[in-house]
């Protein structure tokens, strides 16, 4: 039989583990070039305008102008801005209850390519950051998925060793990437994911 791992952290993507995303659709329907949401990823995964964005560099308008261009997207940057900042569309229904459980057992960290715009809505609308120990929004830390220096930064400000860590995401790449640090790492779509992984690893809730 497998052991049971031993954890202090665990470490929460927000969007697509917590929180109901919907823009995909949208880009996909203003961009047809892109076959499916996980061409879309892949591509905003890399893309240099949303890392930027993501990091804290630039304003919502420059960001903006990048985007239209880079996906050729037949919108203004107005239109653009006002799509994006609906992407979020609110916490799952079932977030708060286990992230208050986990938080109960281990100590619990919010890990987030996010930007100044949806971080605003997550505080003021959801009071989202006082669910956890800390945060980590990418535009804050000036750091992003799934770069190591953002896993690194993460586990030297919690003073947790990467074994002692476990890490949900929705994206592969960012597993892969926590996985290289030495991260415990599932990939978690929703709540359920969540609650799936724990169970698989034998840990409890």
């Amino acid at each position: 039989m497998k052991a049971t791992p031993s954890i202090d952290a665990v470490l929460l993507d927000l969007g697509g583990v917590l929180i109901e995303l919907v823009g995909v659709e949208q880009m996909i329907v203003w961009s047809p070039h892109l076959d499916n949401a996980d061409t879309l990823w892949a591509r905003w995964l890399t893309s240099p305008a949303v890392r930027r964005y993501e990091r804290g560099e630039g304003e919502r308008e420059e960001f903006a102008r990048a985007i239209i261009e880079e996906f050729a997207l037949p919108v203004d940057t107005a239109t653009f801005i006002s799509g994006f900042s609906g992407w979020p569309r609110q916490l799952f229904p079932e977030s708060a209850t286990l992230v208050g459980q986990i938080r109960a057992r281990y100590k619990v960290a919010s890990l987030s390519n996010t930007n100044e715009l949806h971080w605003s809505r997550f505080s003021s609308d959801w009071g989202l950051p006082g669910m956890f120990d800390a945060n980590f929004p990418s535009f804050e830390v000036r750091r992003i998925k799934p770069d190591a220096d953002y896993f690194e930064h993460v586990l030297e400000t919690l003073d947790v060793p990467a074994h002692r860590a476990l890490f949900l995401d929705d994206k592969a790449a960012n597993v892969a990437a926590a996985e290289r640090v030495g991260i415990l790492a599932r990939r978690a779509i929703g709540p359920a994911g969540v609650r799936q992984a724990f169970a698989e690893l034998g840990l409890p809730l």
